[in-house]
């Protein structure tokens, strides 16, 4: 990504803002193309955490910077457009928690937490309306779902503070959530921000491998439902 903010940047500062004619002509094309790059956060909305019998306390989410590029095609009705983007998106995020098991109110607490990458390959297709539209100027809402596929080989879940235990966890390949922003168009440059609005579980499945001190190891079941949301912030041009 860092290698990508200059090409962006160049290629931005190569569209000058042209005349008010030449926008009008722009602006009134039916089919513009574009790309797009910026930042996201992920926040977890868990449902559910427990192992065993247990379920576990005090979680937190700890933000973390991602990112995210992408490339657009926009059909255009006057004010109102379509927009379908297929783009690369790389989420990060960590949660803690206290996973003492005992159940006594009294017990120190162990902290323990996830420390998860997932890199995924996402289609929304977005409504919008240009609410201002005033050449080289336009202010535009959107909304829509945004499919998404979990590329797993470049994944990452790191679990932590866990014992001699281990944890073993499934994603689900698949998954949708649901996309509104707002955004800003000066000419060919583009500023969008938006909330991506998990919808579903991504945990397929996840289980503890407990092992005690005599070496003596046990399989505990978790149950692990969570959805994903994020913030993003994008820079792009659209031509």
């Amino acid at each position: 990504m860092r290698q990508m903010l200059p090409l962006l940047l160049l290629l931005l500062l190569s569209c000058p803002i042209r005349a008010q004619e030449g926008n009008e002509t722009f602006s009134n094309k039916r089919i513009n193309f574009g790309i797009k790059g910026g930042f996201n956060s992920s926040i977890y909305f868990i449902d559910h955490f427990q192992i065993g019998d247990m379920p576990a306390r005090s979680m937190q989410n700890n933000y973390k910077v991602g990112y995210v590029a992408s490339a657009f095609m926009r059909v255009n009705f006057k004010r109102h457009f379509l927009q379908p983007e297929l783009s690369y998106s790389v989420s990060k995020s960590e949660i803690t928690f206290d996973r003492n098991t005992s159940g006594s109110a009294d017990a120190e607490p162990i902290y323990a937490g996830i420390d998860a990458t997932i890199r995924t390959i996402d289609l929304p297709v977005a409504y919008g309306y240009n609410f201002i539209q005033s050449p080289p100027y336009e202010m535009y809402f959107f909304a829509g779902p945004r499919f998404k596929y979990v590329w797993k080989q470049k994944s990452r879940m790191r679990f932590f503070n866990f014992g001699e235990g281990e944890v073993t966890e499934r994603l689900h390949p698949f998954n949708v959530s649901a996309v509104f922003g707002i955004g800003v168009r000066i000419s060919r440059i583009l500023f969008d921000f938006q909330y991506d609005i998990g919808i579903f579980n991504i945990s397929k499945n996840a289980t503890y491998r407990a092992i005690d001190d005599a070496g003596n190891a046990e399989t505990v079941p978790m149950a692990f439902r969570r959805r994903n949301s994020l913030l993003s912030f994008s820079l792009g041009a659209i031509f």
